[in-house]
């Protein structure tokens, strides 16, 4: 009786599996995430990609891919069956141990930092300069000019007289720009000379004070603007990222990590958003999966960013199944197989460079 149980429990464990094996064509989950699993001329390519077709050809099955916008959706496409297996760059990690299998790790990772790219020496007062200017910057600047056309225009009609006037040219042109050249030069307090008359000595006195208000707001503002680039460029490592603006994606390890250590992340559901975010100004910092940041900052992000401070919290990625997977024991002889043969090793070569031994 006994016995008969257990073929009852296996066979009934083996049901999804089989029922998607029938025909030898398994259903695989994945997510797009560069270089592991990407779109390339309408079909699905990538390390995980490629690493997955050498198994099942060692295998000798054929399977077809369901893309999950995120690692969430992917593993729960695996735990409700709907999917044998997935395969991207999923972190094996204590607790999706309860709940699935996971192989043997198919790669070794870790999460790392990515930033913006800071300046060479020759470059740094050209983005001084292009900190300094800013939209904001230039909105002010804009307010500035209309409101200079002010006082500009009172001592125009108040002090243009040919003997003793501030302005010594009746017309209005080129009356006006002697007017609004004094406004500009008060605003920036090397005024040279004063109005004459009573009602324009008036308006210079209220001119003058808006000019020191407008002045300390512009100094705070450009200040603010360079302590914060100087701040934004400190981070060197995890021990930096407490008080940054920090960005990462949805469901991953890497946000996991950030709440443990009082980070408090935006999240993305893909990590193109975070780069996104991160190239807008709108975040400090990217904290996601070494390979992946590494692999975006060679090549779409080059010159733009820069994966800063060393590999933390190291991690394997597996391929994950439903507990208790009958496939789990032959795609972890396939695997071992890859790496035993080379195989492995020229496809992590092919990707990252090196050897992935």
């Amino acid at each position: 009786m006994r016995k008969l149980l257990a073929l009852a429990f296996v066979l009934l464990t083996c049901v999804p599996a089989l029922s998607q094996s029938r025909d030898d064509n398994l259903r695989v989950a994945t997510r797009l995430v560069k270089p592991f699993v990407f779109e390339e001329n309408g079909r699905l390519t990538g390390f995980s990609v490629e690493l997955w077709q050498e198994i099942t050809r060692q295998m000798n099955v054929k399977s077809e891919f369901i893309v999950k916008p995120t690692v969430k959706e992917l593993l729960a496409s695996v735990n409700s069956h709907e999917a044998a297996l997935g395969i991207a760059a999923i972190s094996i990690t204590a607790e999706r141990e309860i709940q699935w299998d996971f192989s043997q790790p198919m790669f070794d990772a870790g999460l790392q930092i990515l930033t913006s790219a800071q300046p060479s020496e020759s470059s740094l007062l050209g983005n001084i300069v292009a900190g300094i200017f800013t939209r904001d910057f230039l909105a002010l600047i804009g307010i500035i000019m209309m409101l200079l056309a002010i006082p500009a225009h009172i001592v125009f009609f108040l002090e243009r007289r040919p003997n003793g006037g501030l302005v010594t040219h009746r017309s209005y042109f080129p009356g006006i720009f002697e007017a609004a050249w004094w406004a500009a030069a008060t605003l920036a307090t090397q005024a040279d000379q004063m109005p004459k008359s009573a009602a324009a000595r008036v308006a210079a006195v209220i001119w003058m004070f808006c000019s020191v208000v407008f002045i300390a707001y512009f100094t705070a503002g450009v200040t603010s603007s360079l302590t914060l680039q100087q701040l934004r460029g400190d981070i060197k490592g995890p021990e930096d990222l407490p008080g940054k603006r920090v960005a990462s994606v949805t469901g991953s390890t890497s946000v996991e990590y950030l709440r443990q250590h009082n980070v408090e992340p935006a999240e993305f559901a893909k990590v193109e958003e975070a780069y996104q975010t991160l190239q807008q100004d709108q975040a400090d910092a990217v904290v996601y999966d070494s390979p992946v940041l590494l692999y975006y900052a060679s090549h779409e992000g080059k010159g733009k960013v820069q994966v800063v401070g060393p590999i933390f919290r190291k991690e394997n990625y597996g391929i994950v199944f439903p507990d208790k997977s009958p496939l789990r024991k032959r795609v972890n002889e396939a695997l071992l197989k890859l790496r035993e043969n080379g195989a492995y090793d020229q496809l992590y070569k092919k990707w990252f460079g090196g050897s992935g031994s």
